[in-house]
């Protein structure tokens, strides 16, 4: 049994003091620390024990982080907290809360009722690279000059051509993010570009969605997928927590 001394409390996110935790939401830690809110004028913190000692980071410590934030993002607004951040107990959440109140408060105001969607696109690499050698004549006359030679013997046309390669999916990306912004983008309250998790990443942004808003958002995302299908491979993400758009951390600093 972990002594008292040797606990601290795990802070998911900020939300209205009304929320109540579910009773089968479970924390991160090994085992799984109980979800519990602490509450301080209009607002509470959702938090779990969590030993000052163990190390936090594993995968099912951040899923465990996402699936609580993004349940409760489900059903009220909520101020995600940096993953990993462990204070003393209930006193220095209380003396958070009501340090930032007004600010948080009106935070969660502008967040009621909405969700955010990410969509994350990611090329076919062999079909990218047929329509870039098919549009430009170097890439095309390099890609010959290495075909089936030995690495070591064509090395500077292989450097040559990647970095064609690497030119031209940076700027079809800034094409590709500006049009899916301009196809979806009415039916979102902000955007907020995300960055490349792949050298061959299509488009990589996050939506604010209001929820009289959602089923126009994604049918429009789903038509702009529909009309790469055969170059993008896309995925539509959500509803989440507003990751990219509004933390606790970002109000105090």
């Amino acid at each position: 049994m972990t002594d008292q001394a040797e606990l601290g409390l795990f802070i998911y996110g900020i939300v209205p003091s009304d929320v109540e935790p579910t009773p089968d939401a479970a924390g991160v830690g090994d085992p799984p620390g109980e979800v519990e809110a602490v509450r301080q004028g209009d607002l509470a913190a959702l938090v779990s024990e969590v030993g000052l000692e163990q190390p936090m980071g594993r995968p099912a410590d951040l899923t465990a982080y996402q699936t609580l934030l993004d349940g409760t993002a489900a059903v009220a607004p909520v101020l995600p907290v940096r993953f990993g951040t462990v204070v003393t107990g209930p006193d220095a959440v209380q003396d958070l809360l009501s340090a930032h109140h007004d600010r948080f408060a009106e935070a969660l105001d502008e967040l009621e009722d909405t969700f955010q969607y990410t969509v994350h696109g990611r090329y076919d690499e062999q079909e990218l690279i047929s329509e870039i050698l098919a549009e430009n004549p170097d890439a095309a006359q390099l890609a010959e000059q290495v075909r089936g030679r030995p690495e070591l013997e064509s090395r500077e046309a292989r450097i040559r051509l990647g970095e064609i390669i690497s030119q031209s999916v940076e700027l079809r990306r800034e094409a590709e993010n500006k049009q899916l912004v301009d196809a979806v983008g009415g039916y979102a309250r902000h955007t907020a570009p995300r960055q490349p998790s792949s050298e061959l990443d299509a488009v990589n942004v996050a939506f604010l969605v209001g929820a009289a808003d959602e089923d126009e958002f994604v049918a429009a995302v789903e038509e702009f997928a529909e009309q790469r299908r055969d170059l993008i491979r896309m995925r539509l993400l959500g509803p989440l927590a507003p990751y990219d758009f509004v933390s606790a951390h970002q109000l105090v600093e």
